[in-house]
């Protein structure tokens, strides 16, 4: 039980540091570069999910394995991911249809479609991907 609290913590630092990622990207192409605000949620997306996976493998699911080289568990972790990335984009799409203030600020857009796709990744991450635990040295 204390692993997987750890795990979840860990889960939740990464999330937070790739909700930044996301949020902050998304704002600056639509703020500074006038961005389409659905365009640009699928490349900040792309990268916050990139450093997600980096994070995940290196702290939050250190002590497992995925058993696939690191090119094959980042594709695998951006399919996993896509799950949650269709729950994220429609929360997203959705606020951002019902309410057109948050076509000036999209981050909050990004950060409410984070949240209610979080418990999903993290079920795929650590049940499919990172089910392993790690062979002992």
């Amino acid at each position: 039980m204390v692993k997987l609290s750890r795990e979840i913590l860990l889960f939740a630092v990464g999330g937070i540091g790739g909700l930044i990622i996301d949020a902050g990207i998304v704002q600056l192409l639509v703020g500074l570069a006038g961005w389409n605000p659905y365009l640009a949620r699928v490349l900040s997306f792309l990268i916050a999910a990139t450093f997600t996976w980096w994070w995940s493998r290196n702290y939050t699911f250190a002590a497992r394995a995925s058993n696939r080289s690191a090119h094959a568990e980042w594709l695998h972790w951006m399919g996993l991911m896509s799950i949650g990335a269709v729950i994220n984009y429609g929360v997203y799409a959705l606020l951002l249809f019902n309410f057109s203030i948050l076509h000036r600020w999209p981050a909050i857009g990004a950060a409410a479609g984070s949240a209610v796709a979080a418990f999903v990744n993290f079920v795929a991450a650590r049940k499919v991907l990172f089910k392993s635990p790690k062979a002992s040295a």
